[in-house]
């Protein structure tokens, strides 16, 4: 097996972690073992009897519980100790942005569409209809429309970033890895929590479980959220203070468990969510010419819009999991339904034009006046349903192995709506249509041929078929063809797998190699009447890790080395000349990179968590070239451009994807009384430059970021009790997190600094 070599700097990122752990970790063996900690993922609280060192952690990256030091993926855990932190100011799933090695995300929809990047390999692509190489599995469910990745997250046992081609269990549309959250499931123990905080632009969080005992053998749980911030955004258009904003955002998940015996066990998991508030705040004209910062004087409190704004989202779903255990064997069936319905409609230039020759009133807003106005909005309806049957050994002494058929059911229907300058009259009304079916049958096995050295392998074969059409239902633009449909119906097999050596070198010290194969299915865009196919892209990865226990288990350590060879890769070709999108396929790109996760208990009342990655990406495809900034007239490009005036993006690096990510959490407790403590905890998130678009530009890219988060607390009765202060984004960084290019200098811009209270009670 071969390894990429990367550039020095690079490789001596988990040198140079290894070493810092090991100087810290010095200090912890000098200093007297009280009995506090926990595990170090952090805020860790007190418990009755803790600890004297770091706790192990189960994960289900390969649907079976084991622990992280044995599975031979690249996989960070996120506690829901730092969920609560991190997820303090109301930020959404967003919030795992550069808070886990090689993971990176952003948005232009608002609070409903996350995208996710996982080893610089994602999708920009805005439409409804949008796949993505990240998928997003909740309760073994996958997520796989954008509008249903969004969903809260509250009362979960943990989330898994589960890193490279996940192409044997996870299958389709996984090939830069999976994010895995798993909710809390009920128990026969009365167990439960509330929340509730308050801060700044009025941002208020509410959070509550309560699980138990149903009678019998029936055990149940039902968690809630709501979360709410007030318009804060001005509008100098209309002249309407505290115009834009606000949201509400609201969710509930109930459960059952029937649990007869440790032979049978029936999980039904009912969920739902309903959003209503503002849609994306674009700011026009917001990054200055030449440069890649905000222009001079620019407040992210103020706007000049002429057009409207507001965004609806209604889901819900249900899944049903069944286990049966026949001796040595169990078998599973997990089945799910998913229903999302949604409108967002926004002021896409993010400013005003001048109408019917009327100039505008420059005392509105300086620099808010665009060449043209553009408003849209877009609905859909969506039914997903999923059907996983499952066969598994259990616990065989040398030989281990599961295998399983998959099914995979989606209807989609978009509406994609346009609007003359004034906002109000609809000109324009397409319609997309799309109906998925993919089966798959896959398998996986695990030899272990001596008490130290072990061989994973797997395959899946996948079917993709899609029946797609998209047309005019309405346009006042009478050269547009009104009712002839587009249509394309692309059918796809593949197969994919992986196979991994892994060697226990001492007892708390596991090697590994692992070789995979992943592929996104191909996929088919056609906004506003535009139809774009592409082909189907296919990656192939080789990786080798080290999981390590050190220090009398005080230190976690895990670090490795990837590559990978993606072909075909599906990139979308966001705006340039105009409000589409536009789907393309390079021949071949390359990426690799090293990461690590690191948790270090100091002292009994001193926790350290660290991540960091570095990610290299390249797109090899000569002749390859992309439409840029309106034509190239309103930003400088600084890729070749050909005698169209496209810009030539062979050996461009890819979109969101920064090469350097950091993540650092420090705890410090002082305790007080017989069982309480007051409490510091801080997180410090960073990422390098990302570009926004294909093409290269001084403009369109974002500059490193630095952010971080504090709790100042005190928390009591052995850590049922917490009252804290808290701050996100406690430096008030102002960062374009994203832009749109063929109107105007068009940006994205992050959060102000949100200060509040919040107090939690457990049972």
């Amino acid at each position: 097996m071969t390894v990429a070599r990367l550039p020095r700097h690079a490789v001596l990122v988990v040198s140079i972690a290894a070493a810092l752990a090991s100087g810290v970790l010095h200090a912890a063996d000098q200093a007297q073992p009280a009995e506090p900690s926990q595990d170090a993922a952090a805020p860790a609280k007190p418990a009755a009897k803790k600890a004297t060192e770091l706790q192990a952690i189960t994960v289900t990256a390969e649907k079976k519980a084991e622990n992280l030091q044995v599975v031979p993926i690249s996989i960070s855990v996120i506690s829901p100790e730092k969920l609560q932190a991190f997820g303090d100011s109301g930020d959404t799933v967003l919030m795992l942005a550069a808070r886990a090695p090689s993971v990176y995300a952003e948005t232009s929809y608002g609070r409903e569409f996350p995208r996710f990047y996982i080893r610089g390999l994602g999708n920009s692509d805005y439409d409804l209809n949008a796949s993505q190489p990240v998928s997003m599995v909740y309760d073994d469910i996958v997520q796989e429309n954008p509008i249903l990745k969004g969903f809260p997250l509250f009362d979960l046992n943990q989330v898994e970033v589960l890193r490279g081609p996940q192409g044997t269990l996870f299958g389709r549309n996984s090939p830069a890895g999976v994010i895995k959250f798993d909710s809390v499931r009920p128990s026969q123990e009365t167990s439960g929590y509330a929340s509730v905080s308050y801060g700044s632009k009025g941002t208020a969080n509410v959070e509550a479980a309560l699980g138990g005992s149903l009678g019998g053998n029936w055990s149940g749980r039902i968690s809630v959220l709501g979360q709410h911030r007030d318009n804060w955004i001005d509008n100098a258009y209309t002249g309407k203070k505290d115009a834009l904003g606000a949201y509400n955002d609201r969710a509930i998940r109930l459960q059952a468990l029937y649990q007869a015996s440790d032979d049978f066990s029936a999980l039904i998991n009912t969920h739902a969510r309903w959003l209503q508030g503002t849609a994306n705040v674009n700011y026009a004209n917001a990054i200055e010419q030449g440069s890649d910062s905000l222009v001079p004087g620019f407040d992210r409190g103020v706007v000049a819009q002429n057009g409207r704004n507001a965004q609806h989202l209604f889901t819900w779903g249900s899944n049903l999991h069944l286990n049966w255990n026949f001796g040595d064997l169990s078998f599973t069936s997990i089945s799910g339904f998913e229903h999302a319905n949604t409108y967002s409609l926004g002021d896409v230039d993010g400013g005003y034009a001048p109408y019917n020759g009327t100039p505008a009133d420059p005392g509105q807003a300086a620099g808010s006046q665009v060449p043209f106005d553009v408003e849209t909005a877009d609905g859909a309806g969506l039914k997903q349903l999923t059907q996983e049957f499952r066969l598994a050994s259990r616990n065989w002494d040398t030989f281990n192995w599961q295998a399983g058929v998959y099914y995979f059911y989606e209807d989609l229907d978009i509406h994609d709506f346009g609007y003359d300058p004034t906002g109000n009259t609809e000109t324009s009304l397409a319609a997309q249509h799309q109906v998925t079916n993919s089966y798959a049958l896959f398998g996986s096995a695990e030899y272990k041929v001596t008490d130290d050295f072990s061989l994973r392998a797997g395959t899946r074969w996948s079917h993709d078929k899609k029946k797609y059409s998209t047309e005019w239902l309405y346009n006042t633009d009478p050269t547009q063809p009104i009712g002839v449909p587009l249509t394309a119906n692309p059918d796809y097999s593949h197969w994919t797998g992986d196979l991994t050596a892994t060697w226990a070198w001492t007892k708390d010290v596991n090697l590994y190699a692992k070789v995979s194969s992943g592929y996104r299915a191909p996929s088919l865009q056609g906004r506003s009447y535009v139809l774009t196919q592409a082909k189907a892209e296919t990656i192939a990865s080789e990786e080798v890790g080290i999981k390590t226990l050190a220090l009398d288990g005080k230190l976690r350590f895990n670090a490795d080395i990837y590559k990978y060879i993606m072909h075909n890769q599906q990139l979308t070709a966001v705006g340039g000349d105009s409000n589409l999108t536009r789907l393309l396929n390079a021949k071949k790109t390359d990426g690799h990179g090293v990461e690590f996760d690191a948790e270090a208990y100091v002292t009994p009342q001193f926790i350290l968590t660290a991540g960091g990655s570095y990610n290299y990406t390249k797109l090899r495809d000569p002749g390859l070239s992309v439409q840029a900034c309106g034509g190239g007239t309103i930003c400088t490009i600084l890729d070749p451009t050909n005698a169209l005036g496209n810009a030539d993006i062979n050996g461009n690096g890819l979109p969101n994807a920064p090469k350097w990510v950091g993540t650092i959490t420090a705890r410090y407790g002082i305790p007080y009384g017989d069982s309480g403590e007051f409490f510091v905890y801080t997180d410090w998130n960073y990422r390098s430059k990302v570009d926004f678009f294909l093409y290269d530009s001084t403009e369109f890219n974002s500059k490193p970021l630095l952010t971080g988060g504090l709790r100042l607390g005190y928390d009591w009765d052995f850590g049922k009790r917490e009252i804290a202060l808290y701050g996100r984004n406690i430096t008030n960084k102002k960062s374009i997190t994203g832009a749109i290019d063929f109107d105007n200098r068009t940006a994205f811009v992050s959060d102000p600094r949100i200060i509040g209270i919040e107090f939690r009670t457990e049972l």
